[in-house]
């Protein structure tokens, strides 16, 4: 069957906006300053400003901005990162190219860390904890999280790719720990048409540090005075993110939506479980990068809906990093997130859907348990 829903519609984004971003390149290009520009620096104080950061590095995309705060704080052999497997394999990679260990725990009932089982996994080796803030929201008890590591002394690094704008208690991801690391991959809330990332940090100290990694080692000088890497966004990607920042609120908006429609039409089905409802009076202000649901027949109902023209994906391949047998992670206890494997599935969910187009989604799904 033709599809009528995609999971993700690229061209349509492009589209929408198309004669803006044309003239954003053409205006970029011909300043011939296509790496580290002016955009950069411009794009990284709005973007601070926007998370309520003092500092924003900007750098090629996510991945590498973990890659540099862990490298930052000397992580290497010997030292333990805590984390979760209920993410895309970057979070984890990172830890392992610095030659540390990975310290899986298990996700709470709204899929993100479960707090409570932190401290179990903390050693004296533990040197950072990376909670990641999936799917547009910030973990739960985060201020206990919080607490927790500074009373240990262990450095909290957020991977907030996913929830550029979402809130806890009022408070931006990115901003809890030391450092926050952000995505604007193509299909993310803030995404630009390539690969780009940034770190947000309070510390003048680090960010200082950061930006000098990110391009070889060099002061502003230019003179090398530490070991550092190859992680610089292009001028014409800053451009772009600065100009989809004036309308950040309104994709949102957009979003929490799309989120609502979905909450309203399926939450009668006992054979799912949804995300929180978008609520304005709730510690959670959720941005919802993505939906995902916990379905009964979970491949039954995906074919269903391929039939009828739904696109969906699951997450990460539909296994967790410690199930991935290549990577040979040695055997660890995390139920929920295995439970959750086998149930959890991703509806569409991007600005571009009409009203109309979340209303057959939710038809389709009805149709299937019905």
């Amino acid at each position: 069957m033709e599809t009528k829903v995609r999971f993700f519609d690229y061209p349509k984004q492009f589209k929408a906006k198309q004669e803006a971003y044309m003239r954003i390149v053409r205006e970029t290009f011909s300043k011939g300053s296509y790496i580290l520009g002016s955009e950069v620096d411009a794009f990284e104080r709005e973007f601070a400003a926007l998370t309520g950061a003092r500092n924003a590095v900007a750098v090629g995309n996510c991945t590498d901005g973990l890659l540099l705060c862990l490298y930052a704080l000397g992580v290497g052999s010997g030292d333990e990162i805590i984390t979760v497997s209920h993410t895309f394999v970057a979070t984890v990679e990172v830890i392992v190219a610095l030659g540390a260990t990975p310290v899986f725990v298990d996700i709470a009932d709204d899929h993100n860390m479960d707090v409570d089982k932190v401290e179990g996994a903390l050693s004296q080796n533990t040197k950072a904890i990376i909670p990641v803030q999936l799917n547009g929201r910030i973990c739960s008890n985060m201020d206990k999280l919080v607490e927790l590591a500074a009373e240990r002394g262990v450095s909290i690094i957020e991977d907030a790719a996913q929830s550029v704008g979402a809130k806890f208690k009022g408070k931006c991801a990115g901003t809890f720990g030391i450092a926050g690391c952000f995505s604007f991959y193509p299909a993310k809330l803030l995404g630009t048409f390539g690969d780009a990332g940034a770190i947000v940090t309070d510390k003048d100290d680090l960010a200082d540090k950061l930006r000098m990694i990110r391009n070889h080692g060099r002061s502003t000088h230019g003179e090398v005075v530490l070991w550092g890497m190859n992680s610089r966004m292009d001028s014409v990607h800053a451009a772009i993110l600065s100009y989809k920042l004036g309308f950040v609120k309104e994709t949102i908006k957009r979003r929490r939506e799309i989120a609502g429609l979905y909450h309203r039409g399926l939450s009668g089905i006992s054979h799912l479980k949804l995300p929180p409802p978008p609520v304005e009076n709730d510690d959670h202000y959720d941005v919802f990068q993505n939906y995902e649901i916990e379905a009964e027949n979970r491949d039954e109902l995906r074919r269903y809906c391929e039939e009828n023209g739904v696109e969906t994906a699951l997450p990460w391949g539909g296994k967790g990093v410690h199930q991935f047998e290549a990577l040979g992670i040695k055997s660890v206890e995390l139920p929920r997130t295995e439970q959750l494997f086998e149930k959890a599935l991703m509806l569409p969910l991007y600005p571009e859907l009409t009203d109309e187009q979340v209303e057959y989604v939710v038809e389709v799904v009805s149709q299937f348990y019905s």
